[in-house]
């Protein structure tokens, strides 16, 4: 499905963006981060030195008494802003605000959060916006009354925007909310000119519902990244993702298209876990990539070049991450350029600092 319009006030910059932040919520022993903390909170330290590498500050959720640990274990000159808050848990690309552009400047816009679907709380991590994020900001935030993640939504330098049906159609997260609903709300807040909702492709352990960020990423140079399976035809994912690739070429028949391998990981529980690895961050010039320490990593990562050929690939072990079913940009949301007020960048740029 498309439809055009010619003049959104709102515009939602691809991630590709000139960024000067990348948000992160510490975790903390009372997150289900517990099992496996020492692990995780050093995937965190690997992703703050590579996002600061990248030209970006790192604006940091974390609780106070996590202070001190945190201090000991970021390096004293990273580019951070500490910003002490509660919250459940440590997605932030699916509570942090989204950011658009406007004739007036970058406008922060936030949309509800229910815990993908009331799967889980989500009481405190839906107030971070309004009530810590806000203030950070040099525009008045928006706010929308729909529930949207934003890891269920991508888009590209032409406003074409593309999600998922399994994740945009739980009835327990806007009822029966019907398509050409969804697309008159992403043309006036995300200022959509096109929109394409995938029916296939899921990986199993992803309580997302099936997030567009596991699954389908632009590149700038009109290119598609797409999770295959193509190296595993045996594995229950395959026919799934295959029809997905179908769906990819179909609606955009001249986009280059770079498929991932596939890795088959598992809990202690046999439990199949969500090892994505579309699931990166574009940082300025940098692809802040996935590596589960799997066989297919190093595949994984000449794929990943191919499609960024102007764009440094930095590796990070998201192994831990997969553990609580989510990777790597699951965990991030970048700001554009020009969003955060200037003394908050500047505070950033002075070291680790505590608001």
């Amino acid at each position: 499905m498309s439809s055009t319009n010619s003049t959104p006030a709102l515009t939602l910059l691809p991630e590709w963006a000139e960024q000067e932040a990348v948000i992160l919520a510490w975790p903390n022993p009372d997150t289900d981060w517990k099992p496996w903390l020492d692990e995780v909170q050093l995937t965190y330290v690997s992703l703050i030195n590579a996002i600061n590498d990248a030209g970006a500050v790192v604006i940091l959720l974390c609780r106070e008494q996590e202070l001190g640990l945190i201090k000991s274990l970021v390096p004293y000159r990273a580019k951070m802003l500490c910003v002490t808050c509660d919250y459940n848990d440590t997605w932030a690309r699916d509570y942090a605000f989204l950011t658009c552009e406007s004739a007036k400047g970058n406008v922060p816009v936030s949309f509800r959060f229910n815990g993908w679907g009331q799967k889980f709380d989500a009481s405190k991590d839906n107030k971070i916006n309004e009530q810590v994020l806000a203030k950070l900001c040099q525009q008045e935030m928006q706010y929308s009354d729909t529930i949207l993640e934003g890891g269920a939504i991508e888009i590209d330098q032409n406003q074409h925007l593309i999600s998922t049906h399994s994740c945009l159609f739980n009835p327990l997260r806007n009822g029966d909310i019907k398509e050409d609903e969804y697309v008159s709300l992403f043309q006036k807040k995300l200022g959509a000119t096109d929109v394409s909702v995938f029916a296939n492709g899921h990986l199993e352990g992803d309580d997302t519902d099936g997030h567009i960020d596991t699954l389908v990423r632009f590149t700038p140079l009109h290119g598609l990244v797409v999770q295959g399976a193509y190296n595993r035809p045996a594995d229950s994912h395959f026919e799934g993702l295959f029809k997905l690739r179908m769906e990819c070429q179909k609606a955009f028949p001249t986009h280059a298209i770079y498929e991932l391998p596939l890795p088959n990981m598992v809990n202690t529980d046999s439990e199949r876990l969500p090892a994505s690895y579309a699931n990166f961050l574009i940082c300025n010039k940098s692809i802040l990539f996935p590596v589960y320490q799997q066989d297919e990593d190093a595949e994984a990562l000449e794929v990943i070049q191919r499609a960024f050929p102007n764009h440094k690939i930095v590796a990070i072990n998201c192994a831990p991450l997969v553990q609580q079913f989510g990777s790597l940009h699951c965990i991030t949301m970048q700001v554009p350029f020009n969003t955060l007020k200037s003394e908050i960048i500047e505070q950033a740029q002075s070291g680790v600092y505590v608001l």
